[in-house]
Formats: structure tokens, sequence, C-alpha cells
């Protein structure tokens, strides 16, 4: 036993040093770690993958299910519209969408409800002259904060629960995790919206101006009647320019029609007038090589020919003075476009790999005009840029195909340009059909995972999440992540490993009142969960938690609550939560910067959480 014991804590150093690593994904590194001890023999081979039966990973993807069928229903944007009517005071704005945050983290996913709100965020930021960064952290922490309010708020809050069935009768209900997550959520969002001024400010190198200045860059080519590409394909243009010459062809005019994002294949024809995004440098490598020329006065020429041939038609017909000017305007031509600007998630496609590899613009119809990257444009070639999590991107798209394309490529909005992201208003038939399966919780009629999945179930065949989306809407690196490790905390209770620790955490505490020792094992995780995914944080500490509540001969309960509010509250790095890394790049922010503003926030989860829990759930 003594030897499945070491296996085991090397094996779990061994995952804990490669998750703070990062170079491999969290949910490859804990199925090795799996394999491994099911391989030596301290997981029974037929019990390995039970983990993905379990309660706790079929409540998290029904979470995430019911999560994406809110969203397109529209309930969180709904709150979000009214969020930019609350003034230009830096510290009403934060108060006011932390705490909108933090109340739908309670229900949703907290990432979702974070993406949501962040446009909301960056606009208000620019409205009033001021840096995102004096908003994200702050929104981020609260989606944090308002995953303890309920079952279903964060996975830890689900992983702990379904521990409990273990000591008790029963797990934790839905609203159980109330009393002590109202408390510090609300106590968090008034201490933020308090020492709001602990908030790194990372102004924009460019100062009150955006991101990405692409006006510079806009430029009208007309295809001459005798150049060797007419009859070719665009494609074979571009190929023309060479590596050199980094030219986006954003529209193609002929004939006075806007065909806005035209294919690669089309057919080039005398006249025809591209739209294309360029550096002065490119283009000129760009015309040297092609001979095209600049359509600006020859624009203007061609404009003047067709409404004289129109004016020559009308008055044939007799009718020239009803006849339209179907011509565009450069200025309208241009405010068709649909830009926007999204950061790249860490599961997304688009991580580790370059436009021209996915072929964006054949595949997802997709423009990626400009990258940002720690707050600075990129410089090098477009198509040969590998894309990184955090990464923030100019991109066009149709109109139509714009939020398809961002939830294909995995990137959240986070502002746009002349283009307003929207949901279907649904709010009601999502609302309802949510608070049904709450309700259904509540009243002990059926299992949490049951309802749920009803409630996914219902919101699909409504036509809330579409078939195709069903899949996409599910984070399983999550699921995988939570399947594998949950064996592992298994085998770390068998072993006799998680009687080791609390034994020696019970000497540490033994001079001191209980109050001490559930402070120390909540300040234990909480520190696990900056450098670990919380929901594996939960997983190791439970069993730690239950063996320490046998060894003081008390409830489980106070122990486990601990565990769930510490494995929430990552304040401290970027890499503890997905919130605190996506709001990294938008805010400027660096590595150091979170524990400024985060740890203040964590003594005082601390000093709040630890007697509200044993005011509910006396040792």
């Amino acid at each position: 036993m003594q030897s499945d014991q070491l296996i085991v804590f090397a094996v779990l150093a061994a995952t804990l040093g490669l998750f703070v690593w990062n170079r491999w994904r969290y949910d490859i590194v804990a199925v090795g770690a799996l394999l491994v001890v099911t391989l030596v023999g301290i997981v029974p081979p037929q019990e390995a993958f039970m983990g993905l039966g379990h309660p706790a990973v079929i409540t998290v993807a029904a979470v995430l299910v019911l999560s994406r069928g809110l969203l397109n229903g529209g309930v969180v944007d709904s709150l979000a519209r009214h969020l930019t009517k609350v003034g230009d005071r830096p510290w009403i704005q934060v108060l006011t969408l932390t705490g909108i945050v933090a109340l739908c983290s309670g229900f949703m996913n907290n990432v979702g409800a974070l993406a949501l709100f962040m446009p909301v965020a960056v606009w208000m930021s620019r409205q009033s002259g001021r840096s995102p960064s004096y908003l994200l952290m702050p929104l981020a922490f609260g989606s944090l904060l308002g995953g303890t309010l309920t079952l279903i708020g964060t996975p830890p809050n689900i992983i702990i629960a379904g521990y409990r069935r273990e000591v008790a009768d029963e797990a934790f209900g839905m609203f159980d995790f109330l009393p002590v997550g109202l408390a510090i959520t609300l106590a968090g969002v008034l201490f933020i919206g308090l020492i709001w001024r602990l908030t790194p400010r990372r102004e924009d190198p460019s100062g009150d101006k955006e991101l990405f200045e692409i006006s510079a860059y806009m430029t009208e080519l007309q295809i001459p009647a005798d150049s060797k590409y007419v009859g070719r394909s665009l494609h074979d243009l571009i190929v023309a320019g060479g590596d050199e010459a980094d030219v986006m062809v954003i529209a193609l005019i002929r004939d006075g029609q806007y065909q806005r994002m035209p294919s690669t294949y089309d057919v080039l024809r005398g006249e025809d007038i591209l739209m294309v995004e360029a550096d002065s440098d490119s283009l000129k490598r760009f015309l040297d090589v092609t001979h095209l020329q600049l359509a600006a006065e020859a624009d203007s020429k061609a404009e003047a020919r067709e409404k004289a041939e129109q004016e020559k038609r009308a008055e044939k017909n007799g009718d020239a003075d009803k006849q339209p000017d179907t011509t565009e305007s450069n200025g309208d031509r241009r405010a068709e476009r649909a830009l926007a600007e999204a950061i790249v998630t860490a599961n997304s496609s688009l991580v580790g790999t370059s436009a021209t590899g996915l072929s964006l613009r054949e595949r997802y119809g997709v423009n990626i005009l400009a990258v940002a990257r720690q707050g600075q444009r990129l410089q090098q070639r477009l198509g040969k840029i590998r894309f990184a999590a955090g990464d923030i991107l100019l991109l066009q798209a149709r109109e139509d195909q714009l939020q398809t394309a961002l939830n294909s490529l995995g990137c959240l909005p986070l502002a746009s340009r002349g283009l307003r992201i929207t949901a279907p208003q649904k709010v009601l038939l999502s609302s309802g059909i949510f608070a049904a399966a709450l309700a259904l919780i509540a009243l002990g009629i059926v299992p949490a995972a049951v309802a749920l999945v009803a409630g996914a179930l219902v919101m699909i065949l409504v036509g809330l999440v579409p078939t195709g989306d069903i899949y996409k809407s599910i984070d399983m690196s999550i699921i995988v992540l939570i399947a594998a490790m949950l064996p592992i905390g298994e085998a770390l209770e068998t072993t006799g490993g998680s009687r080791l620790i609390a034994d020696a955490l019970l000497d540490i505490g033994q001079a001191a009142p209980p109050a001490a020792t559930l402070a120390i094992l909540m300040i234990g995780v909480m520190l696990l969960s900056n450098v670990v995914n919380n929901a594996a944080a939960a997983v190791l500490a439970a069993p730690v938690a239950i063996a320490l509540s046998r060894g003081m001969e008390a409830s489980a309960d106070p122990l486990l609550m601990a565990v769930a509010i510490g494995a929430s509250c990552a304040f401290l790095t970027p890499i503890g939560h997905q919130s605190n890394t996506l709001v990294m790049a938008p805010g400027g922010y660096r590595f150091g910067d979170y524990w400024r503003l985060g740890l203040p926030l964590s003594i005082m989860v601390v000093l709040v959480s630890v007697p509200t829990i044993l005011w509910v759930w006396p040792l």
C-alpha cells in the first residue's frame, strides 16, 4: 500500500507540474495520468473510464448546453443592452458590470456570461475614454464569484456535491451553496467596487485610438482590359503577387455591383475593381508585379461612363428623368463591410495554426485583417501568423455569417465596427425552460443531472440550440479532464494518500481552533486552483476534506464547502481560470498584475466565507 501511495503522489506531482508548465493541454495530461495509474494496477481497468458516466460529468455537459440555449435566447443580451446606460463614472461601471456578470454566472457557464459582457465593457471603456483594463479584470473576478452561488454555477460545486453523497445520504442541493456563495459574492462585488483603483491601469499604446486603425490601408485597384489576368481566377492574381506582397482582397466591384468576400475561384474581367487591404509597401510591390492600376481616378471615369450610358438608354426609352442611379459611392461600399474584433479562446481551432493553413476564406468565409498580441498589432504577414490563445483578431465576414463563423472557430466577439451581434429574442421561452429545470431540482423531484439533461433536450427540440451546435456547446476538454481526474482522486483515497495529507493538516491545526483548520484547507485549495484547473483542484482536495473530517470526528459538510469556495476563487494568476485568461490580452495585463486586485480579494473571501460556513454548516 505504501508503494501505491508513492506512485500516486509521484503521478500527481508530475501531473501538477505539467499543468503549470502548460505545454500540453490539461485534458491530455489528465488522460496520461489516468493511464499510468491504471497500467500499474492502482485503478482497476474496468473502472478507468467510469468517470465518463459520473453524474458530475453529465451535469457539467448539460449546463454547457443550457448556457448556449440561454445565450441564443437573448436572456443575457437583454440585460447587457441596458448596461450601456449606467453613465461614465468608473466605480458605477465596475459595480454594475461586476454585479450583473456575477448574477448570470450563478445560473450559467461563467465563461459564457463573461463572453457576453466583454463587448459591453470594451464599448463602455472606449466611450468613456479609458482603457478596458479598468473593467475587464473586475468583470472576470465577478464571474468567478458568481459561480459560487448555485450547484450549477461552476464545475467544482458539481464535483463537491457528488463527493458529499459518499458521506451523507444525499448530495448538496441546487441552492445549498447559496448562503455562503451569496455572502462572498455580495461582499466581493462591493469590495471590487470600492477598491477598483487597485486594478492595473494598462493604457493603450495608441492612446484613445482603437487597437486597429485600418482606414489608411483601404485601396481600390482596377484590372485593365488588356491585363494578362483577365480570364484568370482571383487566386491566380493573389499567388502572382507573391509572398512579399501582403494584400487582402475585400470586395469585387463589377458592372456597378458590389460583391463582398469574392471567391478565390471567381474569374476576373477587364475593368473589374478590387477593394484591397494593404500597407503602402505591400501595395507598391503588388502593383509592380501585377501591373494593376489604382482605381481612384479610373473608378470615377467608370462611374461617369456608366452614368452616361444609363442616360443614353433612358433617353432612348423616353424616361431619362426616372432612370435610377444604381451606382454606389465609395462610402456606401465601405459601410456595407461587416467588421468585428474577436478574441481567440484556449479551445479555438485557430490555436497553433495560421489563416492560410485553415483556408479561412474558403471554409468559413472569413478574412483576417489584423492580429494583435499583448496589446500590440503584429506586423508580420497575416498568412504566416500562428495564432495563440488570447490573440485579438480584426476580421471580416458577411454580416449574416459572422456569428456562425466565430462559433465554429471558437472565438468570442470582443467589439464590433458597425455590426451588432445579437441572439434571437426568445427570452421567455429559454428562461421558462431553464426555470422549470431548476424547479425540478429544487423540489427534489429528480436528480440534478436528469433535470438539466431534460432541460437541454427541450432547448434542442424547440430550436434554441441548433443540432449542429450541440457538441460545439460542450467544452470536451473540461469533460475529459473531470472524467480522467475522478478515478485518480479515488486512487488518492483508496491508497491512503488523502488520509496522509489530512493527518498532516491535523498536526498543523491541532493547537488551533476548527476555524483555523478550515481556513488552512481553503487557502491551500485556493493556491492550488491558481496554477491548475479548478475542477482538478476540487477532485484532488475533496478526498482530503473527507479524510480530514473523519480525523476531526466532525461533519464533512463545512470542509467540502471550503474546498468548493477555494477551488472557485482563483484570483492571483491569469492561468487559474479561463475567465482570467480571456481578459488578459484585451486588458493588456501582465502575469503579475492579477495579484494586485486578486490578493486583497482572496483575503476578503477567506475572512467572509469561513465564519459563514461555520454558521450554516457547523463542524
